[in-house]
């Protein structure tokens, strides 16, 4: 502040300066205080976004508790009930997961904690070292060996059991008392026994291979170590939402594409109060198939309801490649365009001509076999060629068949099968040749339903998805492994990499991870 005693005196050139800066200090003043305001709403608002989703997880755990350990009246048979025990193993482990990271300050943990079965004597050990840089004291002594702590990690290659023991020696300084040990390994399940390997494993034998936790409890139990599945689960659970962040950033770079393939398959999903099934959906959403990446990512949704897809892409704008699901039709006109399927066209046809012989059905398909015969020379091209030859003897071929199709279309009798699969091309004939004008756009939407047929094989051995959140865990976890194969990538490998490097892992480098971007460590 400045004294009304200092202005006397002063010239009319220092009261302007004097003012200025009084101004200056005043302004900067309130910018603090509206940064501290800002600073005090944002905090306030993630208190309480995590009161709330504290409440919500303390909530839902509770549910899951009294379905997993409370007597139920559901009637499954053995494989249906042991699915849904070990899904709501997972479910629980991963809340649990939640709440920890939500939990702030961490709860503190009872000190008097159940001690662990120990590992069998008889499996194969290999020790893993973990000293010091230097044994060298800061007051300049050498530091001496008095001990070692030992923490044993259970290893699993396909058949074989290995005991990891990671030894962390003891170096203390006689003169100084300084006792120094090298950090404890990050790992991501926090005191647990699984090395990223055996994690990895499990994950990919249940989420790749298909295979049930009570199925592999059996497996590992011929190699030796029969791992309940009720601790399986638990893994799957924590391993879930660790790997969630990495889904979600795949799913951010899928959507910087303008060209995106859609896709979505039914999957019965277990209601746990009524001991019945009913049809959810997964959905595939893929970059163009000339894009340039390689990646998928999944979305379980307990319906078909077309909000899911719109939930899904959010503010996405571009080219979306699909099939005639009228889920998809509420986001046109809202900045995104509709780019439709020619094999499922064709595939109208084929079906008339398999059922009937229809030479009117044969007729149809030669015209879509040279509209593909452009395309299958087309496909290495940049985008611009692509386009170039497209227009130039791609749109002949289109321009024909439209016309043929009209002229059947008005001898064909209403109602039938021949006027069913005519009308399907007709009313969506803008949309089918929407590619012949963009050389960035594919043809059809083959690239995503090959990468739903996965999913398609394993429903065979899931029976059901045992909840939402079993679905939404499967889906995020496929999702990465899916990705890594279409990069050529081992996915065990890929997986087992991950899970060593993610405790650690900066999230402003979690890109890094990513299947189309990682290189193995």
């Amino acid at each position: 502040m400045v004294d009304a005693e200092q202005l006397k005196g002063l010239s009319a050139e220092q009261l302007r300066e004097v003012t200025l800066r009084l101004i200056k200090d005043f302004t900067e003043q309130q910018s603090q205080l509206e940064a501290k305001d800002r600073s005090i709403e944002t905090l306030t608002r993630e208190v309480t976004f995590k009161t709330t989703k504290v409440d919500q997880l303390t909530h839902e755990l509770a549910q899951y508790k009294r379905l997993r350990f409370g007597k139920s009246s559901e009637k499954l048979d053995a494989a249906q009930a042991s699915l849904l025990d070990e899904t709501l193993d997972a479910d629980l482990a991963a809340i649990e997961e939640e709440l920890k990271q939500l939990r702030s300050p961490p709860k503190t943990e009872d000190k008097q904690q159940p001690r662990r079965t120990a590992l069998p004597a008889d499996l194969p050990h290999v020790d893993v070292h973990h000293e010091p840089e230097s044994t060298t004291c800061a007051c300049g002594c050498a530091l001496k060996r008095i001990g070692e702590d030992v923490a044993e990690k259970l290893d699993y290659v396909p058949g074989v059991f290995t005991v990891e023991r990671h030894v962390r020696g003891k170096w203390a300084c006689a003169k100084c008392q300084t006792l120094i040990q090298a950090p404890v390994p990050a790992q991501v399940i926090d005191k647990g026994i699984p090395t990223a390997g055996l994690l990895a494993q499990v994950m990919v034998a249940k989420y790749a291979d298909h295979l049930p936790l009570y199925r592999q409890e059996a497996i590992f139990g011929r190699a030796g170590l029969a791992i309940p599945r009720s601790t399986l689960g638990a893994w799957v659970g924590a391993c879930g939402v660790r790997l969630q962040p990495l889904v979600d950033a795949l799913k951010e770079a899928i959507l910087a594409h303008r060209v995106l393939h859609a896709d979505e398959t039914p999957v019965a999903m277990l209601k746990p109060g009524t001991g019945k099934t009913h049809r959810a959906y997964l959905w595939a959403y893929t970059p163009g198939a000339f894009e340039g990446m390689k990646a998928v990512v999944y979305d379980f949704a307990d319906s078909r309801a077309g909000q899911h897809a719109q939930d899904f892409l959010g503010d996405w704008r571009g080219a979306l490649v699909c099939d005639d699901y009228s889920g998809y039709k509420a986001m046109l006109g809202k900045g995104v365009v509709e780019a439709g399927c020619l094999a499922h066209a064709r595939r109208k046809f084929v079906e008339l001509h398999t059922a009937n012989k229809s030479q009117v059905a044969e007729a149809g398909i030669q015209y879509f076999t040279r509209l593909y015969e452009i395309e299958r020379e087309v496909k290495d091209l940049d985008s611009d060629e692509r386009r170039r030859i497209r227009q130039a003897r791609g749109r002949p071929i289109a321009e024909g068949l439209q016309a043929w199709m009209i002229a059947q279309r008005l001898k064909v009798p209403e109602g039938s099968g021949t006027a069913k699969a005519l009308n399907y091309s007709l009313k969506r004939w803008a949309a089918l040749t929407r590619y012949l004008d963009d050389g960035n756009l594919p043809a059809d939407n083959n690239w995503v339903e090959n990468q739903i047929r996965p999913i398609a094989v394993g429903r065979n051995n899931w029976l059901f998805a045992g909840s939402l959140r079993a679905g939404q865990r499967a889906a995020a976890v496929m999702s990465l492994i899916q990705s890594a194969k279409l990069n050529g990538h081992d996915p065990h490998a890929y997986l087992r990499d991950v899970f060593l490097r993610l405790p650690t892992q900066p999230h402003s480098r979690i890109d890094e991870l990513l299947p189309h971007r990682w290189q193995q460590s």
